[in-house]
């Protein structure tokens, strides 16, 4: 589904040229969810920024379903690129109400007016959407979004980007700020959507834990390299200990 083909970024300060991702060739297939692991500056943002337009390759290809993606827009690959960050804030509205961001969500891509927002059909539907994720936001959606909780915030933006189920879904360490059990809950729901819609999924984590419990594939980076790819028996078999280990 997703294809780079020797693709490299580099940074020029005008001083020296820093290369932050080596030449890198890397599939990635339909339904695969991959956790992404590594140390600081080890290239994993930059590895979600060349996917999701911020960077462009300073050489190479990246394809998503045999199309070349270099010359799209991050507004463009939005319309089938979704992605949750790890701030709770940026992936929602917080002035507008939970059914205003909901309507955007569902809506995306197309030009409407916020008239036609509260349409009754659409509010049930956002219900029972809402209903999913057992927080009792489906009797809130009339209420702001920056008076929900940052796990609740979270969770909407998970829901509002799954909405229409995304070509690709992005996760930038989407649970690291929050509590250990809201993010034990974000996590656990996470897995809950990915696995029931077959979503196509690269998450970056700072949590081992998590990369060795979710998804069926890991990578790691390191400066700028990709120094592990696992999945199966390979991948169950790894321990937090031996990741560790290949960060030093």
């Amino acid at each position: 589904m997703i294809e780079f083909n020797n693709v490299t970024m580099a940074f020029d300060n005008g001083l020296e040229k820093k290369v932050a991702f080596h030449p890198s060739n890397l599939v990635v297939n339909e339904g695969d969810f991959i956790c992404v692991v590594g140390g600081n500056g080890a290239g994993k943002s930059t590895f979600l920024n060349l996917i999701n337009g911020n960077l462009k390759p300073s050489e190479g290809t990246i394809k998503i379903d045999n199309q070349e993606i270099e010359h799209l827009s991050r507004y463009k690959r939005a319309n089938f690129i979704a992605s949750v960050f790890q701030d709770p804030n940026a992936g929602v509205c917080p002035e507008l109400s939970i059914a205003q961001n909901m309507a955007m969500a569902y809506d995306r891509g197309k030009r409407r007016g916020f008239s036609f927002y509260n349409k009754k059909a659409k509010l049930e539907v956002f219900a029972k959407k809402l209903e999913t994720l057992e927080r009792g936001l489906e009797n809130r959606m009339n209420q702001r979004v920056d008076l929900l909780s940052g796990g609740q915030r979270q969770a909407l933006t998970l829901m509002m980007a799954t909405l229409h189920k995304p070509k690709l879904l992005l996760l930038d360490e989407h649970t690291a700020a929050l509590d250990p059990p809201i993010a034990r809950q974000v996590m656990s729901l996470t897995n809950e959507i990915v696995s029931k819609d077959k979503i196509t999924t690269i998450m970056i984590t700072h949590n081992l834990k998590d990369a060795l419990v979710y998804g069926n594939r890991l990578i790691m980076f390191k400066e700028g390299r990709i120094i592990l790819d696992v999945s199966g028996q390979e991948k169950d078999n790894l321990t937090s200990s031996d990741l560790l280990d290949m960060f030093e």
